[in-house]
């Protein structure tokens, strides 16, 4: 009896980890440290394509950039619509001479385009709020002309 109650026990710990009901899916380039570190700065395009094959994306008009694009999605239930976890974006940079001059992994942090080789966020300048803009428009001499009336 005790036997069959241990058996039975240890039985429904194996079978609780291989029946989740929900499941996470990987699309896309999924890249590794040891790929990575086969294309160093100053590598050929050629060598870019055999360490990691065929960009998802190429850049349209200079062909300065190579793009491979990953996605990780999960469900917590099979018939649920997946949702987006992860998205990441890799990018080889070339520079004037054909060779490697940079590579950054975009993804997605908060919201913002995030480079996790770097560990930076692009930025476009200084953003300001209206109060701001109001006080710099004054300060410097003119008003501000995108209000109407004046």
């Amino acid at each position: 009896m005790l036997a069959c109650g241990a058996a039975i026990f240890l039985s429904g710990c194996t079978a609780a980890d291989t029946l989740m009901p929900g499941e996470t899916l990987q699309q896309g380039y999924i890249a590794d440290e040891e790929m990575l570190a086969m294309v160093p700065e100053g590598s050929s395009r050629e060598q870019v394509l055999l360490a990691l094959g065929t960009p998802s994306i190429t850049a349209t008009f200079d062909n300065e950039a190579y793009y491979y694009v990953s996605q990780t999605r999960s469900r917590p239930v099979a018939f649920m619509n997946p949702r987006i976890v992860d998205q990441r974006v890799m990018a080889v940079y070339f520079g004037g001479d054909g060779r490697v001059s940079q590579i950054a992994d975009y993804g997605m942090q908060d919201g913002r385009v995030f480079d996790f080789i770097s560990r930076t966020t692009p930025t476009a300048g200084r953003e300001q709020n209206f109060l701001q803009q109001m006080i710099a428009g004054v300060a410097g001499g003119g008003r501000p002309t995108s209000l109407p009336g004046l």
